[in-house]
């Protein structure tokens, strides 16, 4: 089995739409892929469920039959940090939470799990205000996929400032002990960086992993959402993935 965790320079980077892509691309490789967006800030109340319009997108894409809530068992309703929304609810989020969510998706054996962050690496998940000795320690969300040993590909949100975050994620990503394994460039927004081309050639030089991918979120605005993702996956060389 293998396991890839998607991150990102900053939030809204795209992260759901290179995940949904990247599931595409396997699934139409012939593979079993099982999706996880273990937490999820700013969902809807859907019947008895919170639900995430994110996470509910890539779980349409998953192969594996799962459900929203095998996807995305941790839902926050403020669309706000994490730790913050969840301090709101009178709850903590705990790595052994998101641990057992992603050991159920696991045990489905999908020849590779796809799990998708939250915010950047960095992503803290419960901050201890309590000062002693004795005070359990901040906790973020790449501890997660420390302890679980994932491969992560890094999703470089292409606007001015994406150099320094995409190296200073990709440093912060080796200094955890994982793989950097790919990098993707995509245009998250609808003002086209300028000197796009120049910035990704840098791009290229200064990152050592391969890029799999340019996506532009933001092209072909005809399409729908769902044919922008088969679009994309069809971009995606996931030729070093396998």
């Amino acid at each position: 089995m293998k396991k890839i965790f998607i991150t990102a320079t900053d939030t809204d980077a795209g992260k759901t739409f290179v995940a949904c892509a990247l599931t595409q691309a396997l699934i139409n490789v012939g593979k079993k892929v099982a999706v996880y967006k273990p937490i999820a800030a700013g969902c809807q109340q859907v019947g008895d469920l919170l639900v995430n319009e994110d996470a509910q997108l890539l779980s349409q894409f998953s192969n594996c039959k799962q459900s929203i809530s095998e996807v995305n068992p941790i839902t926050l309703a403020a669309a706000i940090a994490p730790h913050i929304a969840a301090s709101n609810e009178n709850r903590a989020i705990s790595i052994e939470e998101i641990s057992q969510g992603f050991s159920k998706v696991t045990s489905l054996k999908a020849e590779v799990v796809i799990t998708e962050g939250a915010g950047g690496w960095r992503l803290p998940i419960y901050i201890n205000n309590n000062i002693g000795k004795s005070a359990k320690k901040h906790i973020l969300l790449s501890d997660f996929a420390q302890d679980t040993k994932q491969d992560v590909i890094l999703v470089i949100n292409m606007k001015l400032g994406c150099l320094n975050h995409a190296l200073l994620t990709y440093q912060a990503i080796i200094a955890d002990g994982l793989q950097c394994i790919a990098w993707i460039a995509n245009t998250a927004s609808d003002q086209v960086m300028p000197y796009l081309n120049e910035n990704i050639a840098s791009l290229e030089q200064l990152l050592p992993m391969p890029k799999i991918a340019q996506l532009d979120f933001y092209n072909e605005k005809s399409m729908s959402l769902n044919d922008k993702i088969n679009a994309a996956a069809n971009k995606i060389d996931i030729t070093h993935l396998l």
